[in-house]
């Protein structure tokens, strides 16, 4: 619930903070820990414009995966090889890292494995026996394993999977609670004595001295010697000359399907599609592929388009002795930088940004966390 303030308390936050993070989703939270980890003293408030946070921390579908093969592959043309390696090592010791932070109960932990669904024209008619091999050898100096992704065509059928022609494995992805993973790091945050405060919007800052003093649309103001940013896909309302482009995922959920044999985390077409259990549910995600416009947006409302794209993608992908009806909907909102890379940086004189995670926030966040403290206790 948003804090009511006493005048006491607004004098108080005036005065006492080293450091205020705007954003209580998954980068803030996580950067936080980790400056308070290596400065214990600092006085850290985050404030949080919601009463949750908004964007995709608590939207998002819960995957705990580091790549599919064929976003991997997009990416090492677009990035090259070397930092699209870069960047899976990232997002697989993020993995790693929530992992030896948390109990897998305490998240909703579910080490299902992670499957890439293909077809003939999947990979613009390159062999996929070479394609996996050469993925394989070079991530197996990140993850230690020799066979990060094999074929497991057999398993569409047992899945109940129609209208692929393969099916790739990952047996080191997973999912997990996001609601739950966000709530652990805010108490895990409270413990440690940082300060959350919801229901506060900021409208503007400047410089005083060595200080900086931060508004609220709320009218509460807070002075610090830093200024980070987290505030990732909505960025561009506050700090327009970071080119941070929105971009909306829209979510569907199944009402309860009886026999359900669907178990994993999954990708379709770059990623552009992914599902997966929730129960005897199945939880569906993307297309916005088929409106790239439209859904560069920060409106979280959704379409009717993309809700009917995603049911009828499920109803031409699931075989049909699995009947079921949409019961819920939703939407979360990325943001993406234009060379897919994540965005940490120094603004100016005590100001920081920390953002756009290009929809793999939950592998990210815990190891650009680190890089963010890094960058800003060189000023401390």
């Amino acid at each position: 619930m948003p804090h009511s303030f006493s005048i006491w308390e607004k004098e108080t936050y005036y005065a006492r903070q080293d450091i205020i993070i705007a954003g209580a989703g998954l980068m803030g939270l996580w950067a936080a820990l980790e400056l308070k980890e290596r400065s214990p003293h600092l006085k850290i408030t985050i404030i949080e414009r919601k009463s949750t946070p908004g964007g995709a921390s608590m939207r998002n579908a819960g995957f705990a995966c580091f790549g599919s093969p064929t976003e991997l592959l997009s990416n090492a043309k677009l990035l090259g090889t070397d930092a699209m390696l870069q960047l899976v090592e990232t997002r697989y010791k993020g993995i790693e890292k929530i992992n030896a932070s948390f109990t897998a109960a305490a998240i909703g932990y579910d080490a299902c494995g992670g499957y890439e669904c293909i077809n003939s024209n999947t990979n613009n008619g390159s062999n996929w026996n070479d394609e996996l091999n050469e993925l394989n050898k070079a991530l197996a100096e990140i993850t230690g394993h020799k066979q990060v992704f094999t074929f497991a065509n057999e398993k569409l059928v047992d899945f109940g999977l129609i209208g692929f022609e393969g099916l790739i494995q990952n047996e080191m992805e997973a999912a997990l609670h996001s609601g739950k993973l966000v709530s652990c790091l805010t108490r895990k945050a409270q413990d440690a004595g940082i300060t959350i405060l919801y229901g506060l919007a900021i409208c503007n800052w400047e410089k005083q001295g060595q200080n900086i003093c931060i508004n609220t649309l709320q009218d509460i103001s807070f002075s610090a010697k830093q200024l980070l940013f987290c505030t990732n896909a909505f960025t561009s309302q506050l700090l327009p000359q970071l080119t941070v482009t929105p971009a909306r995922g829209q979510i569907i959920l199944t009402s309860p399907i009886e026999g359900l044999a669907l178990k994993g985390s999954f990708h379709y077409e770059l990623g552009f599609y992914y599902w997966r259990n929730l129960g005897n549910r199945i939880l569906l995600g993307g297309a916005r592929n088929l409106a790239f416009d439209e859904e560069e947006t920060l409106d979280l409302a959704g379409s009717v388009f993309i809700r009917n794209a995603l049911e009828s993608f499920l109803h031409k992908h699931l075989d049909t002795k699995y009947p079921f009806s949409i019961e819920q909907h939703w939407s979360g909102i990325m943001g993406f930088t234009q060379d897919r890379k994540p965005l940490v940086t120094q603004i100016s004189d005590g100001i920081f940004a920390s953002i756009a995670c290009n929809g793999m926030g939950v592998a990210l966040t815990p190891m650009i966390a680190e890089n963010t403290a890094k960058l800003m206790m060189q000023y401390f």
